[in-house]
């Protein structure tokens, strides 16, 4: 079974393993010219892998280039599909989590990549600020250019460094905000005890990745971390924002907080 991503002008396709050169070359001449906008067929190689959820392409045809140029829900991305992870599918999330900002608020977006939240937050909402942190360099260097390119320089701020640093010295800066995206890769660390006191009151959208059998494994982590934080939370939903594997999912919990 063959299946794909379009970035822009690039498609990453995951091939079956038993597909030779010639048959990804033909499947790859043909999805070229179904999507127009599609110069560069990449073959997916290998899952993504270390702390910022990579993977490496390996050219099938067209372009030699692994510089995208991707646009979703009126705004602009460039990155490079092997450095920066990047994820098509989230477009939909993007947008419905940017629906629930009102006016005035202030949002952080965590583990924020090449600023593809907070971006389409600080374009489709009326967000007072927007700050994104990012561990990767590679990926703050283009979320930089995104936010210039998207025209969001006063409104969207990124923070290059490890999560629990940078928001360590908020906490000790009292900065406080009213909504958190924890848009996290598939970590271990839950990162919950660093969100929940840069919340007085407000909202965190937790990203976790589950069984579906295993959802209550979900709601005790986040109640666990909320008592520990010595913080009033409800859990007023949780929905599948993706598909990761096998009867695996990502969900997002939606966590009222105060």
């Amino acid at each position: 079974m063959t299946g794909y991503d379009i970035l822009g002008n690039i498609a990453i396709v995951k091939f079956d393993r038993k597909m030779r050169l010639s048959g990804k070359k033909k499947f790859a001449s043909q999805l070229m010219r179904e999507n127009k906008q599609v110069r560069t067929v990449l073959e997916k190689a290998g899952k993504f892998s270390g702390r910022l959820r990579t993977q490496k392409g390996k050219y099938i045809i067209g372009e030699k280039t692994k510089e995208a140029l991707y646009k979703e829900n009126g705004c602009e991305f460039r990155f490079n599909v092997d450095t920066c992870y990047f994820s098509p599918r989230l477009a939909s999330e993007r947008k419905e989590i940017a629906s629930m900002i009102k006016k005035g608020e202030s949002v952080l977006v965590m583990f924020g990549g090449v600023a593809p939240f907070a971006i389409v937050i600080g374009k489709l909402s009326q967000a007072d600020r927007v700050v994104s942190v990012e561990l990767g360099r590679e990926c703050s260097k283009y979320a930089l250019q995104n936010v210039k390119r998207n025209k969001l320089n006063d409104r969207v701020e990124i923070i290059q460094g490890d999560v629990r640093k940078v928001c360590l010295k908020m906490v000790k800066d009292k900065k406080r905000f009213d909504r958190i995206v924890m848009a996290r890769p598939n970590l271990k660390d839950d990162f919950l005890d660093t969100a929940f006191p840069l919340v007085k009151k407000g909202t965190i959208y937790y990203y976790g990745f589950y069984d579906e059998d295993k959802l209550d494994d979900l709601r005790e982590l986040i109640e666990k971390r909320a008592k520990e934080a010595k913080k009033r939370i409800k859990i007023i939903g949780i929905k599948k924002a993706g598909d990761i594997g096998v009867k695996k999912f990502r969900y997002r919990a939606d966590v009222n907080v105060g």
